[in-house]
């Protein structure tokens, strides 16, 4: 690196620095407003609500509090994830509370009463009952948020989403603050893509294999809601430098039998899903099955890539042009159940099988030019190439959960186990042939089979200290077992018999260990902090072989995860909190697999079984208000240090040799870790409503971005990504809503270049029928523009590549929705 170029690289210390500016400011803050609430402190009601059959707490029910003299509301909270609340800043006066939560019975106390003798009321412990003690068919009304802002998380409610009726996760994940989905569905969470992407709170494999694919066939009428940890505390695992995204799939929890049925139909995509669920006394099971394709599409492709030889000063290009159909499908199945064995005593378990499946075709043309140094053609190649690639995933996923709460409140023990076992299969085969020739003059054929098995056993306990200290702990062990054979196949023209290559086909076997313990603890700090701060440690243990290179020695390594969140609630639902964590991020299955697809010989993609882990230290800054007419505001403030980054790196070889065989002017695309990364950004989302039928919601981000590659190339990068979407949605009659949702994402820069800009738009009306059981709706994407355009520009160390892709994009489609079941919960409006 030359020393007259600018380092972009912000050291630890100097991350510190900013950590201690960000805390100093924050303090500051919060004394201020603590002085302030001080200065005119006047009554305070606290107290904690419980579930009255199991005594634990009930988190985030709503909590008003009303002026009986005027029957006003006055004053009003959620509770914490202990089921407490306190109110403060109460004028004299006497108060009805009302306490309400999903799934139980409205709780009240009555003529409470706050003097100049009497300002602090403890109330006993509020005992909500369950609603599903009711046998008699019932209706409980409810609205919950679209998103809600809880004290660990951000929840995106799927089920009122409307322009993704008909979709899949990725059409619901670009709706959510701080995540980025781009239109070949790849997701990112604060500008990283190195994201822990759990079911139901469990990994599974077939994450591992290709997360694009898995997305985008998981119906979006199969998830309740998706759940997305910014800032994860000491009892997550470690893994993902970007942080958790959590898809919670439905089940219901209501006495008796229910159900719902969803069936979609359209121009590019057609889904449908089943739910059922029987509950009876203290035992429900549950079941499902969900499939999704998408329909046959064509994509146009260009791509011209220039290169020089440094040596020779002789100079390639190479111009392609195109179509591939794609074609995608998969379906999930799965049975569950949930045992209350005594008032203490839970057990619940699951079984899911998932299937996912991709296959395309492509056809291009190409002219190859090589000139020498003047610049004069020295030769000329114009051929054809075609090529198949297809790629199955499934995979077999077991869990069990154990919990034992006692007597004491909040002290609990919960041990976990879950396993998934997943097969996959790539392959491709292609051929080359001269412009006017019958018969190819190249050609080859490979079968990557494989198998990614993961066991999970954990066992977490929490155990109060004290009225304002609660201590939690607990162990995890995760094996991981990864195997893959690539038998490859070449193309011996005289005979037109593909043979065996031992050259060129591999074997490999990688197997990680992962041991993790953590303490952490919950308390308050100067009786205005709600402090959890904790520490996790990780000890990796990997045996990696590989058949043509043998045993690699992977060293084991201990990693130390610190995370800390400082909060404070103000009154009128304002919230402050600043949050740290460490992460890691390992190679996937995809990452290290060195299968070397050929699909397109001039465009080779492969993995790295050398990639080392990706660490990252982020702190993150959070102001949230909930306003008295329904409108919400949340802010984040972010910066990320990365290092060891794992991209993708692309590099140019006039000849590259795989075994026996030699392919010419190649763009070798591999998994690289590229140095130093700082991503610097701020979020800010809200919604308020415009008028009683029309909502407006606002999601706007941005952050600057700084890499250091440490490579041969690309030095030091820096730019500005952002994305801008807005949701409009308009009750046309309480049965009838409409809604429009447009998004533009920025060009994103990455280690060598940059990766296109893009807009999407939906539209979506809904008509709900039978009483509100079942509704109908017809959806629109991209409706007036066939294609969105994808133009990608990649420089290398001798190579500069631009290729523009034409997606079709613009779809319609019809959804249908039936609910059935003697109990439907729908849920009631959260106090103001």
């Amino acid at each position: 690196m030359s020393e007259n170029k600018t380092v972009f690289f912000v050291s630890p210390t100097g991350l510190f620095r900013q950590a201690l500016l960000l805390l100093g400011m924050f303090l500051l803050i919060t004394g201020l407003r603590a002085q302030e609430t001080e200065n005119k402190l006047n009554g305070t009601i606290s107290g904690r609500v419980v579930d009255s059959l199991s005594n634990q707490p009930v988190e985030y029910a709503s909590v008003s509090l009303t002026l009986l003299a005027t029957n006003k509301v006055v004053n009003g909270m959620t509770t914490d994830d202990k089921g407490v609340f306190q109110l403060t800043n109460i004028a004299e006066g006497v108060y009805k509370l009302t306490v309400y939560s999903i799934g139980y019975q409205t709780g009240t106390r009555s003529n409470l009463s706050i003097s100049k003798t009497s300002l602090l009321l403890a109330l006993p412990a509020i005992k909500l009952t369950s609603s599903q003690a009711k046998l008699k068919e019932v209706t409980i009304t409810a609205e919950k948020s679209l998103i809600e802002n809880k004290i660990d998380k951000m929840v995106y409610n799927a089920e009122k989403d409307l322009t993704s009726q008909g979709g899949v996760a990725s059409d619901l994940l670009k709706k959510i603050p701080q995540v980025d989905v781009d239109v070949d569905g790849n997701v990112e969470l604060q500008g990283n893509s190195n994201i822990q992407f759990l079911i139901n709170g469990k990994p599974s494999t077939i994450f591992g294999n290709n997360i694009v694919d898995v997305l985008q066939s998981i119906p979006a009428s199969q998830i309740q809601s998706i759940e997305v940890i910014t800032s994860p505390g000491a009892k997550y695992d470690a893994e993902g430098t970007g942080g958790i995204i959590n898809i919670i799939l439905k089940k219901s929890t209501a006495q008796g039998i229910n159900g719902n049925i969803n069936l979609s139909g359209g121009t590019r995509l057609e889904n449908g899903s089943f739910n059922l669920s029987a509950r009876k006394g203290h035992i429900g099971v549950h079941a499902f099955l969900s499939g999704n394709a998408q329909l046959p599409s064509t994509t146009l492709n260009t791509m011209n890539r220039t290169a020089k030889d440094s040596l020779s000063g002789q100079t390639s290009s190479l111009y392609q042009n195109g179509t591939s159909n794609f074609y995608r499908q998969g379906y999930q199945t799965g049975i569950g159940f949930d045992w209350e064995m005594t008032p203490h005593d839970f057990l619940s378990g699951g079984l899911t099988y998932n299937y996912f499946n991709t296959a395309s075709t492509s056809i291009s043309n190409r002219e190859a030019l090589g000139m020498d140094a003047s610049g004069a053609t020295i030769s000329q190649v114009n051929d054809q190439t075609n090529a198949l690639f297809t790629s199955f995933t499934q995979s077999m996923d077991y869990a069990l959960s154990y919990k034992r709460t006692f007597k004491k409140e909040d002290q609990s023990l919960e041990i976990l186990y879950n396993s998934s076992y997943g097969t996959s299969n790539n392959y491709f085969k292609q051929t080359e042939t001269y412009v006017g020739a019958t018969q190819p003059y190249s050609g080859s054929y490979g079968n990557n089979p494989g198998i990614s098995n993961e066991t999970n056993l954990a066992i977490n306990y929490v155990q109060p200290l004290g009225k304002e200290f609660q201590l939690e702990t607990g162990a995890k062990t995760v094996l991981d077992q990864i195997n893959g054979i690539s038998d490859v196949y070449l193309l011996n023209t005289p005979s037109d018999y593909y043979g065996y290559s031992s050259t060129q086909s591999s074997g490999f076997s990688y197997n990680r260990n992962i041991y993790a313990g953590y303490l952490s603890g919950t308390f308050k700090l100067l009786k205005v902090l709600d402090v959890k701060a904790g520490c996790r440690y990780e000890y990796t243990n990997t045996d990696a072989s590989f058949s043509n290179a043998g045993n690699i020695g992977i060293a084991p390594y201990g990693t130390f995860v610190p995370s800390a969140i400082i909060s404070h609630t103000f009154s009128n639902n304002q919230i402050l909190k600043l949050g740290y964590s460490h992460r890691i991020q390992r190679p996937t299955y995809r990452d290290v697999n060195p299968f070397m697809n050929a699909t397109d010989p001039k465009n080779i993609t492969t993995g790295n079984p050398d990639i080392r882990p990706e660490l990252a230290d982020k702190l993150e800054l959070t102001y949230s208000k909930v306003f008295n007419k329904g409108s919400n505001i949340n802010i984040v403030l972010f910066a990320r240090m990365n290092t060891n980054d794992i991209q993708s790196y692309t590099r140019y070889y006039s000849s590259y040799k795989i075994g026996d065989s030699t392919y010419s002017n190649v763009a070798l695309t591999t998994r690289e870790n590229i140095g130093h990364e700082n991503d610097y950004g701020v979020n800010l989302a809200g919604s308020a409503p415009i008028t009683p039928k029309l909502n407006l919601r606002t999601n706007i981000s941005g952050f600057q971005r700084y890499i250091i590659t440490g490579l041969p190339t690309g030095g030091n990068i820096q730019g500005f990504n952002y994305r801008i979407n807005v949701n409009a949605s308009y009750e046309i009659s309480p049965t009838f809503i409409a809604e429009v949702f447009g998004n533009f994402n920025s060009p994103r820069i990455n280690a060598q270049g940059t990766m296109p800009s893009f807009t999407t738009y939906n539209l979506a009306i809904r008509k709900q029928l039978f009483k509100k059981k079942a509704s109908i709706a017809l959806t629109a994407t991209n409706p007036f523009s066939e294609y969105v355009g994808q133009t990608t520009v990649l420089t290398g160390q001798n190579f500069s590549l631009i290729s523009t892709r034409e997606l079709p994009y613009r779809s319609f489609g019809i959804n249908f929705t039936y609910k059935f079941g003697k109990m439907e919960f729908k849920k009631e409006k959260e106090t103001e």
